[in-house]
């Protein structure tokens, strides 16, 4: 199927006619090429114990028809205790370029089954690979390291902020080869728990702010989004609201926002990539979905998960809807950013063009 336009939320197939599979990703250019990566979740169905089947990338000349690249950081199939082993929760891998070394590098977040949440750090020649692994099982500054995002500044500096699992967010700036962390960062957004604390940081640059957006904590089933600013990567960091104002299931358009892409090819085009990862929510949850009512039940459930003290009666229904997750058929939300002065929103679009930006 050929493509010329990014249609939010339909299914996405490559140039092949199949699903694309580059989940919690981001997309890199290399020369005039696009590069969309991310968590390969094919055979990632209820009841198989695989979470994910390595990191898959795409390319593309015009950000519609992706090209499958195949798979460029392979699974494990054998050493089950490998960070990369078919069955480890890792997900959101992220791909920089070091200038100095001439490396990409790339970032995993991997949950281990004991509940703590460690990075594993590879390197390639080439953005498709081969990726050698160089740090597994790391915690960074001695912390559990969830969702991250990553990036280089202009002078070649790089940074590296996640979320401290179930507490803040870190900023920490980056080692010269990108590999680990200096042991310099900054602390940010502390909340008590789940489903306050912000997850899945999505960092860009324009026009001498920083931006943050960010999650809440309720597992796939989405909820409000925040952006944020600050005049430098360590902040202080100010809260904006919600940019999507308008959506009245308090779901950011049911997803959950994974990275922030700067055309490098426009005067001012951002776009946020999302993953929806429960397409037919609107279906199962009917009125609750539409009303926001279904997003205040998840919350309360993730409250209670994390504060023993909560008196709350979980509803066996809605529990389903949270646990029963077939992400080998999510989807993704792809927007462009409006801004009007510092604010930053996504508006719903069912259809939208590249070429209507300068």
């Amino acid at each position: 199927m050929q493509y010329n336009s990014v249609r939010p939320g339909q299914v996405w197939l490559d140039t092949e006619g199949k699903r694309i599979q580059a989940h919690g990703g981001s997309i890199i250019t290399v020369g005039d090429t696009f590069y969309w990566y991310g968590e390969n979740k094919e055979k990632t169905k209820p009841g198989t114990g695989i979470w994910h089947w390595g990191v898959r990338c795409y390319a593309s000349q015009d950000l519609y028809n992706w090209e499958d690249k195949g798979v460029i950081i392979l699974p494990e199939e054998k050493d089950e205790s490998s960070p990369l082993h078919f069955s480890q929760y890792m997900d959101r891998p992220h791909i920089i370029f070091n200038q100095a070394t001439g490396k990409f590098v790339c970032w995993i977040k991997v949950m281990k089954k004991d509940g703590t949440q460690k990075s594993t750090v590879l390197t390639a020649d080439h953005i498709l690979g081969p990726y050698t692994m160089v740090q597994g099982n790391l915690r960074p500054l001695n912390m559990s390291a969830g969702d991250f995002d990553l990036t280089v500044s202009p002078d070649g500096k790089a940074y590296y902020c996640f979320e401290r699992v179930h507490s803040e967010l870190i900023c920490a700036d980056l080692t010269d080869d990108y590999t680990n962390v200096t042991g310099y960062y900054s602390t940010h957004f502390p909340n008590i728990q789940p489903p306050y604390v912000r997850e899945a940081p999505a960092y860009f640059f324009r026009k001498g702010q920083h931006y943050l957006f960010t999650s809440g904590t309720t597992g796939y089933h989405p909820n409000p989004s925040e952006v944020a600013k600050a005049k430098t990567f360590h902040g202080p960091w100010e809260v904006l609201g919600d940019p999507h104002p308008e959506d009245v299931s308090r779901t950011s358009y049911n997803s959950q926002i994974t990275s922030v892409f700067k055309h490098p090819f426009k005067k001012d085009l951002y776009i946020a990539l999302a993953d929806r990862w429960m397409p037919n929510l609107p279906e199962l949850a009917g009125e609750d979905h539409a009303n926001g009512e279904g997003y205040r039940k998840s919350a309360e459930i993730y409250q209670a998960i994390f504060d023993p003290d909560t008196d709350f009666v979980m509803e066996e229904t809605h529990y389903s809807l949270l646990i029963d997750i077939n992400t080998s058929k999510a989807d993704y939300v792809w927007l462009p950013v409006r801004f009007d002065g510092e604010m930053a929103y996504l508006d719903w679009k069912d259809e939208w063009k590249v070429e209507d930006y300068e």
